[in-house]
């Protein structure tokens, strides 16, 4: 299959994916030389998202859209984030401000984490409800904006998170801040797609209703 500009902009995406997480999970310039792993892993992870603006502008704008593109756009996201979010959980360094920190570790750790599975449960979720209503109604479940709002709060939590110690020395403060935003958008965004199709879903439930 020759695949088209958004398409391979994607595929690029999908593969950048284990690069950053090495960066995040491993030091791979030392320990004495954390600053490095974070800003590479940080620019990785930039340049990922970048794409992920780019492939469904580009495909939207000169007629691309392609089942491939439907498909696979939206799974390269949730493996970028899934990715991003379980590595930093798993990583020794990436939480340790050392001693700029302000927040301890061992707090933003645990944030992290359950933040970390609500967004990995509210994903599933609502990826398998679309699916269920896609196959058995035909029902396409838009992205509206709070989901968009909610993507965002994630990519940029994770910007936040690799160079706050860096760019923004405030001791974790401000990662927390952009932690807890984004689970909440998390939670906010998947219960308004329960909410506006759960008629749709009834429906599938109660197929005497129809």
């Amino acid at each position: 299959m020759k695949l088209n500009l958004p398409n391979k902009l994607t595929v690029f995406r999908i593969i950048l994916i284990p690069f950053f997480v090495l960066f995040i999970v491993y030091p791979v310039f030392g320990s004495d030389n954390l600053t490095a792993s974070r800003i590479v892993a940080a620019a990785i992870f930039i340049i990922a998202a970048i794409t992920d603006f780019f492939d469904g502008n580009i495909a939207r704008k000169r007629g691309l859209v392609t089942t491939f593109g439907k498909f696979m756009d939206p799974l390269a996201d949730k493996f970028m984030i899934f990715g991003a979010f379980v590595s930093i959980c798993f990583s020794d360094y990436v939480l340790d401000f050392g001693t700029d920190s302000i927040i301890p570790s061992g707090i933003l750790r645990h944030v992290v984490f359950w933040a970390t599975l609500l967004v990995i449960f509210r994903e599933l979720a609502i990826t398998s409800m679309r699916l269920v209503l896609s196959n058995n109604s035909g029902i396409v479940v838009a992205a509206n904006m709070l989901g968009k709002i909610k993507t965002v709060t994630q990519f940029v939590s994770v910007i936040i998170i690799l160079l706050e110690p860096i760019a923004f020395p405030t001791g974790g403060i401000l990662s927390l801040i952009f932690v807890i935003i984004m689970a909440f958008f998390t939670v906010w965004s998947g219960l308004n797609y329960l909410i506006h199709n759960w008629s749709s879903i009834n429906t599938i439930n109660n197929p005497r209703q129809l």
